[in-house]
């Protein structure tokens, strides 16, 4: 049968992953070697009847074996965060409210301890032009991207790009897996690592249910939920004039919507140090006294506002503490600090302390709590993150960390409206 071009078949891969000749599949099915090498080639198309007999021959469905190239759906999404460069990107995507979002695995990001697979692979840029109308502007896939000697050349034109492709937020996605398991994802964005323990723990007891971690810190999650960019936001600051965690910054952020806090616990913030302490510090200005190295968080997390607070209230000038330009991004990246030697000091928690074998300095008790938009209280995803909350499990698995109080785990502390 003549070959029709946007075929594609997964033959040679599902005979080889159970250990079968070609010769050995063919005298299954009833057809000849010089098929099976043919059809695995590409060079013709197999008739109904050999596709049938392939499948049952290999034990699976014969959409596991052919399907069309245009079959893939195409939907366009909203794209969370950037791109550096004009080329094809592999994303998550999750439908968050109305509309779908689409989450760039590059970097960091496509990462978890192992590779995340792909939902899809985004195809296009969407530039709206004056009216209504729209330009979409194709990228090029990776084979060809440019050389590298190509990129400095190119660097001012890329940056331009860059930013009016984060303008316009919008890309045209071609999905590599069900959209049904899409629809059943919740998103959450945070900086606590124990966000994607609940995520495994959630998954264990909802199968079918996906959680995207996002890692970003409290502020940056909560911008991300104003966005409509993530179900549910993780933070822990706090503001010293109310004296409340939380609250006072999402009333703030989200003028005109309506959330709940929920809260996971009460975790120890304070400085990691060395196992034994060696230099012997026990606050924030014997960082200055010691001459000790510090590393610190971003901008708008609740490590670096932290510290900002005891430095001031130590009447401690910024400048003299050593390394206080010196950022990290997540309170691994403080612990990996301090445990290699590149740093005397940082701020993280007392279960982070305890995973690396460090000495702890307590500095605060803070409540670290879930942002919900309320209309997503009504999503089944949601809903089944949120049920696992107050079982016993999860609670012990928090427990075992050692550093949080989860007594009060899966509460509303508050409703903002």
């Amino acid at each position: 049968m003549k070959l029709d071009v946007n075929l594609c078949n997964n033959l040679k891969s599902i005979r080889t992953r159970l250990g079968m000749s070609q010769q050995e599949l063919a005298n299954i099915a009833g057809v000849t070697r010089q098929s099976i090498g043919g059809v695995e080639l590409g060079q013709y198309a197999p008739s109904v009847a050999m596709s049938l007999r392939l499948a049952k021959a290999l034990g699976c469905q014969v959409e596991d074996l052919f399907w069309f190239e245009e079959d893939l759906p195409e939907v366009e999404a909203i794209l969370a965060g950037s791109v550096p460069k004009q080329q094809q990107s592999r994303v998550s995507l999750a439908r968050v409210g109305n509309q779908w979002i689409a989450y760039p695995l590059v970097g960091n990001d496509a990462f978890r301890i192992e590779m995340i697979p792909a939902d899809g692979e985004m195809l296009a840029v969407i530039y709206p032009d004056a009216g209504e109308s729209v330009r979409v502007k194709e990228l090029p896939s990776v084979s060809n991207l440019p050389l590298a000697s190509e990129v400095a050349s190119n660097e001012r034109q890329s940056e331009g790009e860059a930013q009016s492709q984060n303008g316009t937020n919008k890309v045209l996605v071609r999905l590599l897996d069900d959209i049904d398991k899409l629809h059943n994802t919740v998103v959450i964005a945070g900086c606590t690592p124990v966000l994607s323990l609940l995520a495994r723990a959630t998954e264990r007891w909802h199968p079918q249910l996906r959680i995207h971690y996002r890692f970003a810190h409290s502020k940056a999650a909560l911008r991300s939920l104003c966005k409509g960019e993530v179900h549910i936001a993780g933070m822990h600051l706090y503001d010293p004039k109310t004296r409340e965690h939380n609250i006072p910054f999402v009333r703030e952020a989200l003028r005109g919507k309506s959330a709940v806090l929920i809260t996971l616990g009460v975790w120890e913030e304070g400085l990691l140090v060395p196992p034994g302490n060696p230099r012997g510090i026990k606050t924030i200005s014997d960082l200055v006294e010691f001459g000790a190295t510090i590393v610190t968080h971003e901008a708008g997390s609740g490590g670096q506002m932290l510290l900002e607070r005891k430095l001031q209230e130590e009447g401690v000038p910024f400048p003299t503490v050593k390394g206080f330009t010196h950022i990290v991004h997540s309170h691994q990246d403080v612990a990996l600090s301090v445990v290699s030697g590149m740093a005397d000091a940082g701020i993280s928690t007392a279960s982070i302390a305890a995973a690396f074998g460090l000495g702890f300095i307590p500095l605060h008790s803070a409540r670290y709590d879930l942002v919900i938009i309320k209309e997503y209280l009504e999503e089944e995803p949601v809903k089944q993150f949120l049920s696992i909350l107050g079982h016993q499990l999860v609670r012990s698995q928090l427990e075992i960390l050692g550093g949080y109080d989860t007594s009060k785990i899966g509460e509303v502390v508050a409703n903002i409206s």
